[in-house]
């Protein structure tokens, strides 16, 4: 049948056809091994594939020479051992009759000297980028002669792996470091005017087609506007779209706006959750009117009306929906089957590239099946075993998905939630107004759950006879935990906790000092509300630096608050002790380096943040009279098998605690039992 979704309209580049207008841009998910991209890189795209996706870019930048070593997790395409990899993964792909690119790149500045070989970082000249902190050499002659040729031998590797194109990337990288005024500063005939700022990259242009042709694709992601005062300028970055458009050499522009150097600039390049949405569209598509050439572009792109809106408003030809991928990679399927209101949304929490950016791999906060998807499937399917009564106490992120994962193997599930609505901490980080998408993580489940015909019983306070009462064959223990106070010499009565700040209960007084050790969003949530409250916050922590649970792209909204609010940040420093002196309170702050020194802050309240103590209660009173004596079987859990030891086989239920009803973690921690516990009902 076809359709008249715009989203769902081929498109014809040069002589690809893509299936329809949705693609993944190019992003490093730092699933490589090596530098190559083996079976879980493979999966995690073909996965996509599956979904109906037309497009899939590989590689966020795969680094085109030695001396432009990962920063995180790039593969190697200088490396010949690639193209089998490639290979697998471009077969895999287009089983589906999904497309696949690759994009490829010099880093330039953008990485750190002291990784891999140790060879000297580089760049047009010789200008400090902050995010790696490396101070490259300006690059020579004999640098520019052998880099233009590695890019035309990757460009060939690629080919040979059967790929459908490459993309160069020129934003924050090598060959946009000769475009933009701040970072070229040369005097010879690659710096000055546009046309000797454009000599490398045409060089590179004309090696690269002459290594693989005329028909191969090749194109370019490209920064048409840094979007502050010494960078690239709108005009001269829409009329480098224009010539290139008009070289003959490209096949299709991929555009960017903004400057990636600081974490405070990348964020506006790819927003997290709280800001605006889409915020380059309507920029992307006044390049692609003034350059009437095929255009590409992905900014937070999170939603299907946005997207279609993109295409049916002729704004772009192909629309990156790339985070919103790593959330729900079926994307399009869902839409082909008139399910999308089943799409798991994208809540912009931006955990997948803040743990990249922090040395990790890209896991999505909310579906903890992406990156796994060779242990982990997408889509749960029903049990050959018998069905069983499943009975979740607690309706937060952790017990909803063992309760979806439960129902949708077939099993039969009520939901115990001691509250009046479900959602549990995740409900409570909503109450922060920058944070409210993140209630798409429940409201999703909950939709879910009524799909999948789970009865959830609200404001019910479960005990070990209302258990019984139930005859499950499973009990799951999803309570969650309650704030604790740090260890205090003194002062435990005196304190306030970071929830009772987020929840409302108790308002933020005059002077504050808040006191966080766990360093994640709880302590800046709270620190953040009773800044804006306007009072005078000193936040305090023992860290080196404040938050180390929170990556960068996160800290950028935080700081911005406390330094529009004026709070005081002190770190290496510990909260001893509370006392109370009149109507304040005094607290004592000692050092973990010098231990005579002393500190007093005399302030109105004092906020703290310790992370959670289980709510274990329940799962006590069960454990003895489980099957499984509460054990689990680890071993099992991770390569397969019955995870649930027969410790005591005359009893009816197995029973297992999951998320911060076992020790104080996060949201994906949660789901990730969620899920791989429920798997195994």
């Amino acid at each position: 049948m076809t359709s008249n979704d715009p989203l769902l309209q081929p498109y014809q580049l040069k002589h690809l056809t893509l299936k329809n207008r949705v693609m993944s841009t190019s992003h490093e998910p730092a699933y490589s091994e090596d530098g190559m991209p083996k079976e879980r890189y493979r999966l995690y795209h073909a996965e996509k594939a599956k979904g109906g996706m037309a497009l899939t870019m590989t590689a966020g930048s795969a680094i085109v020479s030695r001396d432009s070593p990962a920063a995180f997790g790039n593969l190697h395409v200088y490396d010949d051992r690639i193209v089998p990899w490639l290979t697998e993964l471009a077969d895999a792909c287009h089983e589906h009759d999904c497309k696949v690119m690759i994009q490829i790149t010099h880093l330039g500045r953008r990485t750190g000297w002291n990784k891999a070989d140790w060879l000297p970082v580089l760049s047009a000249s010789p200008v400090r980028e902050p995010a790696h902190r490396a101070f490259p050499k300006t690059i020579e002659d004999w640098d520019i002669e052998r880099i233009v040729a590695d890019y035309a031998s990757a460009a060939q590797r690629c080919q040979a792996a059967g790929l459908d194109g490459i993309e160069f990337e020129s934003y924050g990288h090598l060959m946009d470091g000769f475009w933009s005024p701040a970072t070229n500063h040369r005097d010879d005939e690659f710096g000055g005017s546009l046309d000797n700022r454009l000599r490398f990259t045409n060089m590179v242009l004309d090696a690269v087609r002459s290594a693989v042709g005329q028909e191969f694709v090749v194109g370019i992601r490209m920064v048409a506007d840094e979007d502050f005062e010494k960078g690239l300028s709108k005009a001269e970055g829409v009329e480098i779209a224009r010539r290139l458009a008009g070289s003959g050499k490209v096949d299709f522009l991929n555009i960017i706006r903004g400057s990636i150097e600081t974490d405070a600039a990348l964020t506006r390049v790819i927003p997290v959750t709280g800001m605006r949405s889409s915020p380059h569209l309507d920029f992307a598509g006044e390049v692609r009117a003034a350059t009437k050439f095929p255009t590409f572009h992905a900014a937070r792109i999170s939603d299907v009306a946005t997207a279609r809106h993109a295409i049916a408003a002729g704004k772009l030809d192909m629309v990156g929906m790339t985070r919103a991928h790593i959330a729900d990679p079926h994307i399009i399927r869902k839409v082909m089957e008139g399910r999308e209101h089943e799409i798991r949304p994208c809540v912009g929490a931006t955990y997948c590239l803040d743990r990249i950016y922090e040395g990790g791999e890209a896991l999505c906060i909310h579906n903890a099946a992406t990156g796994r998807e060779a242990e982990i499937p997408h889509i749960i399917a029903r049990t050959e075993g018998p069905k069983r009564n499943v009975v979740v106490v607690g309706g937060g992120a952790g017990g909803l998905e063992a309760a979806r994962v439960a129902a949708e193997r077939g099993h039969q599930v009520t939901v115990l939630e001691a509250s009046s609505q479900a959602g549990g901490q995740v409900r409570l980080a909503t109450q922060n107004p920058r944070r409210k998408e993140l209630i798409g993580i429940i409201d999703w489940r909950l939709a879910e759950l009524d799909r999948l015909g789970v009865e959830i019983r609200y404001d019910t306070w479960a005990e070990k006879d209302d258990i019984l009462a139930l005859s499950p064959d499973v009990v799951v223990v999803a309570t969650g935990g309650l704030p604790q106070n740090p260890p205090l010499a003194a002062g435990d009565s005196l304190v306030t906790s970071s929830w009772d700040i987020m929840a409302g209960s108790v308002k933020p007084a005059e002077n504050v000092l808040l006191y966080d050790d766990n360093g994640g969003h709880q302590g800046m949530g709270a620190a953040e509300i009773i800044a804006n409250s306007g009072s005078r916050l000193e936040l305090v922590s023992p860290e080196r630096f404040f938050a180390p649970e929170m990556g960068g792209m996160n800290h950028v909204p935080y700081m911005r608050a406390f330094q529009e609010k004026g709070v005081t940040i002190t770190i290496n420093t510990r909260l001893r002790s509370v006392r109370r002196e009149g109507n304040q309170l005094v607290a004592e702050l000692g050092s973990d380096f010098a231990d005579g020194w002393r500190g007093e802050r005399r302030v109105d309240q004092v906020v703290v943040e310790h992370g959670t103590l289980p709510l274990d209660d329940l799962y006590l009173a069960l454990k003895p009279l489980s099957k499984n004596s509460g054990a689990v079987d680890y071993e099992r859990l991770v390569n397969g098998g019955n995870i649930f030891p027969a410790r005591n086989p005359e009893a009816r239920f197995v029973l297992f605690r999951i998320g911060d009803a076992v020790a104080s973690r996060n949201i994906h921690a949660a789901i990730y039992d969620g899920i791989r516990f429920g798997l195994r009902i």
